[in-house]
């Protein structure tokens, strides 16, 4: 059992840096993290502790808040001009005035037209669509070629994790995977359709993993620990 709350601050610099409190039986002592993505800190603590001395526990780490902050990569706002990652490469937005508004993948740039307020929002849009679609397609051509069973797949957005399996068989992934290099892509969605075999992570569900990736998943799931958290960076 564990509860979550927001109401919670600390200060850094002068500044109120909002403090996530997240109380659960199985925690053993405080442990002080941060949201890259919100720029929001998490302080995980048992169920029964006090959230006074929490708080001043983690007023204490100040210096390490302060640095972790200074290490948080700057957000990219998805418009004109802007790039990022799709699928491991650079792709740059590019805006034309009287352009279509139809979204163009052309080598290493998105060309599209229309209202130019609205290009943040279109190409978020085409990016969740593309995940879907690419996602979809993998999920259900792995899981055939290894005897197992889709139930549904869906995007989102989460911030801890890049996807959840459940017992039935509904996959639902981030969409930001669209932005990782495809391979860390496919060792994601072999990770969920071992969890169609064991909901665990055990000995067998790891070698289930591997099995069904075709190669040892650890290099992908060293890339997502490093640069994971910078494709939270890209916003509307």
């Amino acid at each position: 059992m564990s509860t979550e709350s927001s109401d919670a601050v600390l200060i850094v610099d002068g500044v109120a840096v909002p403090v996530r409190v997240h109380r659960s039986a199985r925690a053993k002592a405080y442990r002080l993290s941060l949201d890259h993505a919100r720029g929001e800190l998490r302080l995980s603590l048992p169920s029964r502790a006090n959230l006074k001395r929490a708080l001043g526990w983690a007023q204490e780490h100040e210096g390490w808040v302060r640095s972790q902050m200074a290490r948080r990569p700057a957000q990219v706002m998805l418009r004109d001009g802007a790039a990022f990652p799709l699928e491991g490469r650079e792709v740059r937005i590019c805006w034309v005035e009287g352009a279509s508004r139809v979204i163009r993948l052309e080598e290493d740039r998105l060309l599209l037209g229309g209202a130019a307020e609205s290009v943040g929002p279109r190409v978020l849009r085409w990016l969740k669509m593309r995940a879907k679609a690419v996602l979809e397609t993998e999920s259900h051509e792995m899981a055939r070629d290894h005897g197992l069973i889709v139930a549904s797949v869906g995007i989102g957005d989460p911030r801890s994790r890049w996807a959840s399996c459940a017992s039935s068989g509904m996959i639902r992934y981030s969409w930001r995977l669209i932005l990782c290099p495809p391979g860390v892509r496919r060792a994601t969605v072999a990770h969920e359709l071992a969890h169609l075999l064991h909901m665990d992570h055990s000995p067998a569900f790891h070698a289930a993993h591997q099995r069904i990736l075709g190669e040892d998943p650890r290099p992908a799931r060293n890339w997502l620990r490093t640069h994971g958290s910078a494709l939270h960076r890209f916003v509307v």
